[in-house]
């Protein structure tokens, strides 16, 4: 058809309003398991210790002949173990006419920036806590840093890889420092003989690991894992339908119940078998705000968390490592 003559037209008009949506679509993850699962505690100076026992073997020839005397008392001392705090921050600038006009999807731009900026450092935090980074003591110009957990982890280890992998020294007394252990070259597929085993030696040395952590993709081969009784997936009614599992969120083995937890932040080359009751988090300052002093028209804001990882007793969790990631 033929527009009539003279018909006034969107295209030609001045002074429409726009159409922008009151909301702003951001599906970032931000979900951070392993730092929600550590326990929380206090550190008091930039470097924080703690102590680590262990008790005799048994001794199936602990046998005490009628009157003898008292022998053998000798008594070994505690492991001295310590991590660093490293301070963590983030900034927003915004400036006063941007604070100051009429935005979309939030009512201030400062408050939106401070919002966007926590949810980062949190990230920041379990990529920190979680990967494969030794302790440093820092100096005048270089940060403190903490040892993740990968680093830790030198006894209850396995690698699936080859050249050069599972070379975990963990604490080292003498230099009072954690070393971030060395991958191999050549990553291999994850089978549920390696996860086995560590869950083992975890049991073994008096751990009980209750949480399976894995990236993304090896989430999915364990979820592949086959055990006693064939990998079922179940179709069952529901009101909305048919539902189809093909996932696994719990692994049953000899000893006990494991929940496999996704993590999108850990290297997904590793999967970590953890017992929380001996992770921690120590803050030295948490999560504080500050407004920074103006130096023109803009407003500043500075969000600072300093903190460090405390691995009570390694002996309880053990890692399977140099995994493929695809």
């Amino acid at each position: 058809m033929t527009v009539p003559a003279g018909s006034f037209q969107t295209y030609s008009a001045i002074g429409i309003r726009e159409d922008l949506e009151e909301a702003i679509y951001d599906i970032s993850p931000t979900q951070t398991p392993f730092l929600t699962m550590c326990k929380r505690g206090t550190a008091t100076n930039t470097v924080h210790e703690w102590q680590r026992d262990s008790l005799a073997s048994a001794n199936t020839a602990n046998a005490a002949i009628e009157g003898d005397d008292a022998a053998n008392g000798t008594s070994t001392p505690t492991t001295r173990l310590k991590n660093y705090c490293q301070i963590s921050t983030k900034y927003a600038v915004v400036s006063g006419t941007q604070n100051a006009v009429n935005t979309a999807g939030r009512n201030k731009e400062m408050a939106y920036q401070l919002m966007k900026r926590t949810e980062e450092m949190k990230r920041d935090m379990e990529s920190i806590l979680t990967q494969n980074h030794g302790s440093s003591a820092g100096g005048t110009g270089t940060a403190r840093q903490l040892a993740g957990a990968e680093s830790w982890l030198s006894v209850n280890k396995t690698t699936l890889g080859s050249g050069g992998g599972n070379s975990t020294t963990g604490f080292v007394t003498s230099t009072g420092l954690v070393s971030a252990a060395a991958d191999a070259s050549t990553a291999g597929t994850f089978v549920v003989s390696a996860l086995k085993a560590i869950i083992r030696e975890c049991w073994t040395n008096g751990g009980s690991p209750s949480v399976i952590m894995a990236g993304p993709f090896n989430k999915t081969q364990l979820s592949g894992f086959t055990g006693i009784a064939t990998l079922y997936r179940e179709a069952s009614a529901t009101a909305s339908g048919t539902r189809i599992i093909g996932a696994a969120d719990v692994y049953v083995s000899d000893f006990g119940e494991h929940r496999i937890v996704p993590n999108r932040f850990m290297r997904d080359r590793t999967c970590l078998v953890l017992d929380m009751d001996y992770w921690a988090v120590h803050y030295l300052r948490k999560f504080q705000q500050y407004e920074i002093a103006r130096t023109g028209d803009s407003e500043k804001r500075q969000i600072v968390s300093e903190y460090t990882l405390v691995c009570r007793n390694e002996l309880a969790s053990g890692k399977v490592t140099d995994l493929t990631t695809s």
